[in-house]
Order: C-alpha cells, then structure tokens, then sequence
C-alpha cells in the first residue's frame, strides 16, 4: 500500500515539479512586457481623448491588470497534469457551444458582429476561451480514434472529426459574423488531425468538392458573382484598392502603411508615433502593429517576429516530444493557434490580406485575448514538463 501511494506521487509530481521549458517561459515573458509598453504608448492618445484628458492610464491598467490574472492562470495550469482535460472532454466541448449559443441571444458587438458577452458584469469573448476548449476537446477525440487504429480511415479519422467542426461550431460563429475565430479554429483542428494522421487525400478531395459547392452557393446567392454585398466583400474591394475610398473603408490601412513607411531602420522612437494620434483607428487593437513599426522601426518588427519564430520552434519541439499523442496534439493546436494569429494580424497591417479582426498575441489590447493566451501557454508549460 505504502508503495502504491509513493508511486501515485511520484507520478503526479511529473507533472507539477519538472523542469518546464525555460525558452518558452521567457520569450512569453518578453512578449507581455513589451505588449504592455506597446499599449501604454498606442493608447495614451485615445485614452485623454475619450476622458477629456483626465488621464493616458485608462487602457494601459486594464490591460497590466489582465496580464496579472493570466500570469498567475499560466503558472496555476503549469502545474495541472494535462491528462485530466481528456477526461472532461465533452464538459469543455458543451460549455464552450454554450457559451458561444449565448452570444448569438445576449451577446453585445459592433459592425454586424456579436462578439462578447457580460455575465455578473463582467465582459468577456467566449469565443477566446472556445478557441482553446476546441483544441483539448479535438486532441482527445483525435487520441482516441487513433489508439482504435482507425485514423486512415475516411469515416473515422476525418468524416467523424469534422462532424463537431463544421455544421456546428462553424455554423454558430458564422452567425455571429466571426469569421476570423472560425477561421483559426478550423485551420487549427485541421493541423491536429493532420498531424494526427489523418489522410491528405481525404482533405484534398472533400475540400475541392467543398470549394466547388461553396463557391456555387455564393453565385447563386449573389446573381453570378461570388462576391457578396456585405462588409466582407467590401473589405476585400478596399484591400485590392484601398485608395478607392481614401476617407472611408481604404482609411485605416492607408494610416497603416504611412506608420510602417515612417519608421524606417530604426523608428522614431518610442513614444513618438504621430498616426496613432486618432489617425489611425483604435491603434492599441489589432493594428498595434503599426505602432510599433513606426516607433521601433523595421528592427523592432524584426525582434518581434524573431520572438514569436522561438516560441512556435519551441512549442514544435515540445509536441515533437510529448509523452503521448495527446500532449503532442494539444502542443501543436496551441502554437498553430498563436503563430497563426500572429502571422494573420501582421498580413492584414501591411496589407499582405484583406483587414479582418485578428489581435495580435501577447500585444494586442483585450483582457480576454491576453488571459485566454496565457492560460494556453500554462498548458504548455505542463506538457513541457514531462516532455522526453
């Protein structure tokens, strides 16, 4: 008995006493440091301008505040063995639909979206929290459909998967008009379900006949044009053209590219950025971005990048050497989840692809983003622990 009972603490102790991985740990570390900085100085100008110049602090302590909370969820997670969310699997999956269901009744939102929801006065994205829900829900349906030997084949590995992604989840954010949250959490599963096992013919041939079918619909729908009327189809007109309409939609892109264009080598330094003085729209949202190049300059976008390349190499090679299939598919969701908008949010500031609402992680204003962000990486950080 007594031996029982050392070996049940020996092995949870794996999980809440290894060695997590330092790369990640810091480069986390910076990138929050340096998004703070980053919001205090894209924020002050609008901050005085909606408190009559009262203060500049107004968004810069809501964010500080944020990233106390998600700082201590990340160690807190770090600590709990990753195993137990494969327990909970269809807990997690429902209370995420849940919540993303109540946003479509009682969500509030701007610009024909519906994005966020207030319960006992708190304000909050549920479909941030989705995002990871999603990835410990589809790692364990993966693991499982793979431990049965059955991942190559159609109806299990990738008809039985994508029965939980697409009529429902894609269904639900698209009536919200979410189009990059359900963007990122199809491309994400479809990572993990590749890495999986899952066969690429069996993409290939039901994309196409779904690109096919889609593309049809769009036609039908729009008199023979697969462009639509609504705010998508004209931020991709704006995007091909933005100074079409200067003053109106092609506005915030062009600020975009006049911040990028005027930091050149070095920046202005920090602090000094002139678009961000209601020039450009919400500059401590997703085109921070753009502030930063202006003020830091192509170096300072170069160092950005370079930390978000460690944490994606780091994050790989931890899921490259996870205990078991899936720590190794949770790993992979979490960091195709944040280079991915990484990589997306800094396309659509220098006008790489059309303007979609994509944060930046780590930098972009919203407690939401920054908690949920973080409390992914402790996820990490615990599978990193038992790493081999």
């Amino acid at each position: 008995m007594a031996k029982k009972i050392q070996k049940e603490k020996k092995k949870f102790s794996l999980f809440t006493k290894g060695s997590l991985d330092y790369f990640i740990w810091i480069t986390v570390m910076i990138l929050v440091a340096f998004g703070l900085v980053m919001v205090l100085s894209a924020s002050a100008p609008s901050a005085l301008a909606e408190s009559n110049g009262k203060s500049s602090y107004t968004y810069i302590s809501k964010q500080a505040f944020s990233a106390v909370l998600g700082l201590v969820a990340m160690m807190a997670l770090s600590k709990v063995d990753y195993h137990i969310y494969r327990k909970l699997k269809w807990i997690i999956y429902i209370v995420c639909i849940v919540f993303l269901v109540l946003v479509g009744f009682i969500g509030t939102g701007a610009n024909g979206a519906k994005r966020w929801i207030i319960i006992a006065g708190v304000n909050f994205q549920p479909s941030e929290f989705a995002k990871i829900g999603f990835i410990l829900f589809f790692a364990s349906l993966l693991s499982d459909v793979k431990e049965h030997g059955k991942i190559k084949d159609y109806r299990y590995g990738f008809i039985y998967p994508m029965i939980f992604i697409v009529p429902i989840v894609g269904s639900i954010l698209i009536l919200q008009n979410h189009f990059s949250a359900t963007f990122i959490i199809t491309v994400v599963t479809v990572v993990q379900m590749f890495v999986a096992g899952t066969k690429i013919s069996h993409f290939l041939i039901t994309g196409l006949i779904g690109g096919i079918c889609g593309a049809g619909a769009l036609m039908v729908k729009n008199g023979g044009s697969t462009l639509g009327t609504d705010f998508r189809s004209t931020r991709i007109e704006t995007w091909l053209d933005p100074f079409t309409d200067p003053t109106g939609d092609g506005w915030q892109i062009i600020q975009s590219w006049y911040a990028i264009a005027s930091g050149g080598l070095f920046g202005v330094g920090l602090g000094n950025s002139k678009q961000k003085y209601l020039y450009l729209p919400e500059p401590h949202n997703d085109f921070i971005f753009s502030v930063l190049a202006e003020e830091l300059g192509f170096v300072g976008c170069v160092v950005v990048i370079l930390l978000f390349t460690v944490f994606v190499w780091r994050g790989v090679v931890i899921a490259m050497k996870a205990q078991d299939n899936f720590g190794c598919l949770i790993a992979i969701g979490i960091v195709t989840m944040l280079g991915l908008q990484a990589m997306i949010n800094i396309a659509v500031v220098t006008g790489t692809i059309p303007v979609t609402g994509m944060p930046l992680p780590f930098f972009s204003y919203g407690g939401t983003s920054l908690i949920a962000n973080l409390m992914a990486v402790g996820i990490l950080l615990n599978i990193s622990r038992t790493a081999k």
